[in-house]
């Protein structure tokens, strides 16, 4: 089989359906705002699903879930799968179509688990059933783009295959229960922040889960919910009463999920600001208990929540598009909560640059950070830091990261600590050099905060 064609206006549940009726073994390949989902069907049923977007974040968190069940999937294991199986690219969206034409490795890597009896093959069904369920999701709602039924690729062996209608059923359910957030939440990477009024004590912030406030400073819904080993669904649920109420506030998400489709399409800045500002406390009980029927015992009521609007006694300003954009402006700008720093970590590189890049890309997270630019000088620091993670140059003045890595490791307080180079070399030898040393990943030059985050996400959380 092999038809390609165009569309305006995608209908990804009736395309699915028709292909379930098909005896043939097919893979649809459909490209959307340069991100690409591929999923391979057998006899009409649905052996694996894919999406381009950071295809070893998504096992990776999906990892964590099972590893709470299943030992043997060790933070380590995790790490060396990375290692073996991740493509070097700093980026999963697609440059051009002969990445379509790949094997998935993050399939070759769950093939590897199984072989190596990290997994049962049964536990390996639950995984990409989990898997397929996420990606078709996203799927589900693309609005256009192009498509193409290939012939299907080599991914034996086949550890499920799974009913299209049951997929489909299960992915219309959820997004049913995420537009439930809308316009609030449009997608589920974007990054909740808990800010404080500045007439606001401490003292008379909601109680939320201590964990969760500690962590929401730069995770998205997805990742927050992988940590707290919660649904995403669930923290939403959560959260959705104090995003309302303006004590919590969603950054968009963060490169390359941004290219992802979202649960809804924003009309505009206004009338996105607008709907948050103006609603009067009566409204926002309405809202609340209307959208998630939440009970007291479950939930802090929304009287007890920062009192972000003017009280009785204040003046009240009608609001206005200029006056709603401006007090937005303030929110944003009111203090966010402060929680102890959950996690040291040091970096060690002799250019100022990178150092400030880190710094910056953190500094608003919940880390402490910790620069050193002379090499030399780097084993004392850190003995007295006791980071729970280090980034690590590779080519420095003085001595190079091998070398250092080394000297590292051989001290027994930091025998289990992450070690990351920072690198632009990411070849073979490189692989080998570091894991002699004891290297524990790498985080390649030029690098984002997206690849900053997941390198701590993958380490340390």
């Amino acid at each position: 089989m092999n038809n390609s064609g165009t569309f305006t206006k995608l209908r990804p549940i009736s395309l699915l359906r028709q292909l379930s009726n098909c005896s043939d073994s097919t893979c649809l390949q459909a490209l959307s705002n340069l991100v690409s989902w591929s999923i391979y069907l057998e006899q009409g049923r649905i052996i694996y699903a894919t999406h381009s977007v950071e295809p070893f974040d998504r096992l990776e968190r999906h990892l964590r879930r099972l590893s709470h069940q299943i030992p043997r999937l060790t933070s380590e294991i995790r790490v060396q799968l990375r290692l073996m199986f991740e493509p070097d690219s700093h980026t999963q969206l697609i440059e051009n179509d002969s990445n379509l034409t790949n094997h998935p490795p993050e399939y070759q890597a769950i093939s590897w688990l199984v072989s190596q009896q990290y997994l049962h093959s049964t536990q390996a069904t639950v995984l990409i059933q989990e898997l397929v369920r996420e990606v078709i999701e996203s799927f589900l709602l693309i609005k256009g783009g192009t498509y193409e039924l290939a012939e299907p690729l080599d991914i034996m062996p086949i550890f499920c295959r799974l009913d299209v209608e049951n997929i489909l059923e299960h992915c219309q359910v959820r997004l049913k229960k995420w537009q439930a957030f809308i316009p609030q939440i449009s997608s589920q990477y974007q990054r909740p922040y808990l800010l404080i009024n500045s007439k606001i004590e401490e003292k008379d912030l909601p109680k939320l889960q201590p964990d969760l406030t500690n962590w929401m400073k730069g995770f998205s819904l997805c990742h927050l919910a992988v940590i707290l080993n919660q649904d995403e669904i669930q923290l939403a649920h959560t959260l959705y009463p104090y995003i309302l109420k303006g004590a919590i506030i969603l950054h968009e998400a963060d490169p390359p999920y941004d290219k992802l489709p979202k649960i809804f399409e924003e009309e505009s800045l206004i009338s996105k600001l607008i709907p948050k500002l103006v609603y009067t406390k009566k409204e926002l009980n309405t809202i609340v208990n209307f959208y998630l029927d939440i009970s007291e015992e479950n939930i802090v009521p929304v009287q007890r929540l920062p009192q972000i609007y003017p009280s009785p006694k204040e003046k009240f300003q009608e609001p206005t598009i200029s006056n709603s954009i401006t007090y937005a402006s303030q929110i944003v700008a009111s203090a966010t909560v402060t929680a102890q720093k959950a996690h040291k970590i040091v970096s060690v590189d002799d250019s100022p640059t990178i150092l400030k890049e880190i710094s910056r890309f953190l500094e608003n997270e919940n880390f402490s950070v910790v620069t050193i630019n002379d090499p030399i000088k780097a084993v004392l620091s850190i003995i007295r830091h006791k980071p729970d993670l280090i980034l690590l140059d590779l080519n420095m003045l003085g001595i190079d990261g091998y070398e250092l890595c080394r000297i590292i490791r051989n001290n027994s307080i930091f025998q289990k600590t992450p070690i990351i180079f920072v690198t632009g070399n990411k070849g073979v030898l490189d692989k080998v050099k570091a894991k002699l040393v004891g290297a524990s990943g790498y985080l390649t030059k030029p690098f984002t905060r997206t690849e900053l985050l997941k390198i701590i996400f993958m380490h340390l959380i």
